[in-house]
């Protein structure tokens, strides 16, 4: 509990007890009065103090206002009819218990989107002179050469020159296992290392960084208000307004009625009433709970590394009903590895160091997939006489034998008989001194949750799930019947990509939203077109993170049913707020104008309904672990 909710709880004790006491006492007149004015002036001064402030600068009609008027009203019909005061002190009691329960709301959300903000480094170690020097990281250039110790925040994105530790990353991704690196990996910023000492070359700057890019997207995510939270805001310009209207009426119009009819006027009655119907129509469960039930499922997203950039796109998540996958780097691990070897007369493991060292001298994803399989140094003395064919492959001499390795353009090119490949894959034929010798099979991994996350997509009643990729039709279509996906769109240029999400949208209901989830920065058009854009956060390009509406710190794709769902459990609680909250105000304005309700009535259907619907709106912060 903050300092500010411990003097609030404070204050509410003492005028509760304060408010008892006297009414044991047996005092009457001005006396009772004055007495009385402490304990309200203890927990309603502060709203006193917001009324006068509005209606200095012309902005009236809001919670503030309305309390006022009628609780400054029920102590004035206190003075001059009954001397009762209590019920104007409950309403301002009552209504700051409402407001006890919004701000521990808040908080609790709050705290849950500030873990994140918990990941801003404070300096950044640079070696000089043989000690390390704290700087700020604002200052570290890219190309500079960093050390981070173990427990210590990793500053500024960059690759690990030397050392090996494990990454505590759950600040980013909502994850508890850590997360192992080693020389040439990357790593971004945020994380924490936990044993070993890191140099770390940096790739970024800070300002550009995955932590300062997280910071600001949670920073400016309360910016972006729903359609509901619009609703909402729009309402209670035209609402606080009308109600104050129609209690002037009901204070004034009947007693003249009356006086024409030759009746008593009954002045405090109607004027008790208007007051009442005033307490009863404040709009603070709707203007408070809807944004909170908001700001409660950001906060729960965010806990679970899934980070929302506004109300909006939350709003717009839950009535999603197509998603739209990319395929390398979303569903697959975007790095390619052997996943067979057919070899003729010479052994398995002597046909990959062949075609390892052939591809020795080149940075494609696929030579250095035959590097990592092959497992062992290069011995770059026994390569001779490369030549790189774009578009076939490579040939080399590796112990004085002529090695060539490449696709089938490569093996007609040189007139070698091969054999085509039963198992879907990027193939790589080996011919040695013209006579073949067999083929290695490389695929790009699919990640472990990709088939459970298109199962969990169906679950939750996603309708239609597609797959967009640059790849080859045997490849695509694999995956795809692997991953349990509806539709697949293969051998597609980026500008296809955008043509075919172009044509899902004209063809889906016109109320059903379409998701695109991608990672790399040729995503980003797509991203930006789809209704909504879901991006890969921890290794994906900065254009694909800053095009999205979603960002999943893990690159999880179970995450993405995890995020539909909390969508559509803080929608339900905005729904069932604003029906609540709607259906007991009009209730009870009607109950108060014909007489048949009180003050107290009025209080519950003010403070009461508040209590619950924040009580309701706080659900939105726990998410049940699939």
């Amino acid at each position: 509990m903050t300092k500010k909710q411990k003097k609030m709880l404070i204050r509410i004790v003492v005028s509760a007890v304060l408010m008892i006491v006297l009414g044991l006492l047996p005092i009457e007149g001005w006396l009772r009065f004055f007495l009385y004015l402490i304990p309200y002036l203890i927990i309603g001064y502060d709203i006193l103090i917001k009324a006068g402030k509005g209606i200095l600068r012309r902005q009236i009609f809001d919670e503030n206002f309305l309390m006022a008027l009628a609780t400054i009203g029920a102590m004035i019909i206190g003075i001059v009819d009954s001397g009762d005061y209590v019920e104007a002190i409950a309403v301002m009691l009552f209504y700051q218990i409402g407001e006890l329960f919004q701000s521990y709301a808040v908080g609790k959300s709050r705290k849950n989107i500030s873990e994140l903000m918990d990941i801003r480094p404070d300096y950044a170690n640079i070696e000089k002179d043989g000690t390390l020097l704290q700087v700020d990281p604002d200052e570290v250039e890219v190309e500079t050469v960093i050390i981070v110790q173990p427990g210590e925040k990793i500053p500024i994105d960059g690759i690990v020159l030397e050392g090996r530790s494990s990454l505590n990353t759950s600040a980013l991704t909502g994850e508890s296992l850590p997360r192992d690196v080693k020389e040439n990996d990357e790593v971004i910023s945020g994380c924490i290392n936990m044993t070993g000492v890191l140099k770390i070359r940096t790739t970024k700057e800070f300002g550009e960084s995955t932590a300062s890019k997280i910071l600001d997207l949670v920073e400016n995510a309360s910016s972006r208000k729903s359609r509901s939270e619009a609703f909402i805001s729009r309402f209670a310009k035209i609402y606080t307004p009308a109600v104050c209207a129609c209690a002037l009426a009901l204070a004034v119009f009947p007693p003249l009625v009356n006086l024409l009819l030759s009746n008593p006027a009954g002045w405090s009655i109607w004027i008790y009433r208007a007051l009442t119907f005033l307490v009863a129509s404040c709009p603070c469960a709707l203007v408070i709970s809807v944004p909170l039930s908001f700001f409660a499922g950001i906060g729960g997203a965010s806990k679970e590394g899934v980070l929302v950039k506004g109300s909006n796109y939350l709003e717009a998540l839950s009535q999603t009903r197509y998603v739209v996958f990319d395929k390398t780097g979303t569903l697959t691990q975007g790095v390619f590895e052997v996943s067979a070897i057919h070899h003729n007369e010479l052994p398995e493991d002597k046909l990959l160091e062949y075609a390892a060292h052939a591809e020795s001298a080149s940075s494609h994803p696929i030579a250095q997939s035959l590097q990592r399989a092959y497992g062992k140094e290069l011995d770059r003395s026994r390569v001779s006489d490369v030549q790189e064919i774009s578009g076939n492959g490579v040939i080399a001499k590796v112990d004085g034998r002529i090695v060539a390795a490449g696709n089938g353009k490569l093996m007609k090119r040189l007139g070698v008989v091969y054999s085509d490949c039963h198992k879907v894959g990027t193939v790589i034929h080996i011919a040695i001194d013209n006579e073949y010798a067999g083929h290695i099979v490389i695929s790009d991994m699919l990640k472990p949750t990709s088939a459970k996350a298109m199962a969990e997509l169906k679950k939750s009643g996603i309708q239609k799930t597609v797959m967009l990729t640059g790849d080859a039709k045997a490849v695509a279509e694999q995956v795809a019947d692997s991953l349990g996906i509806d539709t697949v769109c293969s051998e597609l240029l980026p500008g296809d990509k955008v043509a075919k999400v172009e044509e899902l949208l004209e063809a889906k209901p016109v109320k059903a939203k379409l998701a695109f989830v991608g990672d790399g920065i040729n995503d980003a058009p797509v991203l930006s077109r789809a209704d909504i854009g879901i991006a890969m956060g921890a290794m994906g390009s900065d254009a694909a993170i800053e095009a999205a509406d979603i960002v999943l710190m893990d690159d999880d794709p179970m995450k993405i049913s995890k995020a539909i769902k909390i969508s559509r459990k803080c929608l339900g609680i905005v729904h069932q707020n604003i029906v609540f909250a709607i259906a007991v105000k009009v209730l009870s304005l009607i109950l108060v104008a014909f007489g048949l309700a009180n003050m107290w009535i009025a209080i519950f259907a003010d403070v009461g309904v508040m209590i619950l619907a924040v009580l309701n709106a706080i659900r939105a912060l726990f998410v049940k672990k699939l």
